[in-house]
């Protein structure tokens, strides 16, 4: 039986949001696609930083990377994410790299619930594989790529304050996992 989206929240009386949400993890974990539903869910404003750095750079985050490198992205990102959590209440979906960031993680600690999606390999591969935009993916096995990702980043993923497995379910399993979890932590 389908539970309509929108009673969703009905299921959680008691949560309260006091601070942005920040979704990080890697790419393909769903941080834009289940961010949108849980904004909607939560009659909050969304932003995708990708979106957001395109923007304000007049660019495709491809073409910054092509033209200026990796560092310079990775500044960009910093400075829009910190402008962003300034906005108050909303749900942001990160760039897979951004929480690597020593002074763009803090940031998002101190000002935001950070939730972290986590997804097995075999779930990221099949979902990058949809898009062929990805700076990191150029050239390269999206598998060996992912897999070296993870290795290095998801023992700092794992500094969020909540973890959510972004399996292969369908989008609203995900969005009511962050929904228990933030009612639980009283985000």
């Amino acid at each position: 039986m389908t539970q309509n989206p929108k009673s969703l929240l009905t299921d959680f009386p008691s949560l309260k949001l006091t601070k942005p949400i920040v979704l990080v993890g890697l790419m393909g974990s769903g941080k834009s696609t289940i961010g949108r539903r849980l904004a909607t869910r939560l009659n909050l404003r969304f932003a995708d930083t990708d979106d957001e750095i395109e923007r304000a750079a007049g660019m495709t985050i491809s073409d910054i990377f092509a033209r200026y490198g990796e560092s310079h992205f990775r500044d960009l990102e910093r400075r829009v994410i910190q402008r962003m959590l300034n906005m108050g209440l909303g749900v942001m979906a990160t760039g897979g790299g951004a929480f690597m960031n020593d002074e763009t993680r803090a940031a998002i600690q101190a000002k935001s619930t950070s939730i972290w999606l986590d997804a097995d390999i075999p779930t990221l591969v099949e979902r990058v594989g949809r898009r062929s935009h990805r700076p990191l993916l150029k050239d390269r096995d999206a598998a060996e790529v992912l897999h070296e990702l993870a290795e290095v980043r998801n023992p700092i993923y794992a500094l969020a304050h909540l973890r959510v497995s972004s399996a292969s379910d369908p989008h609203e399993v995900t969005v009511r996992a962050i929904l228990e979890a933030l009612s639980t932590c009283n985000a």
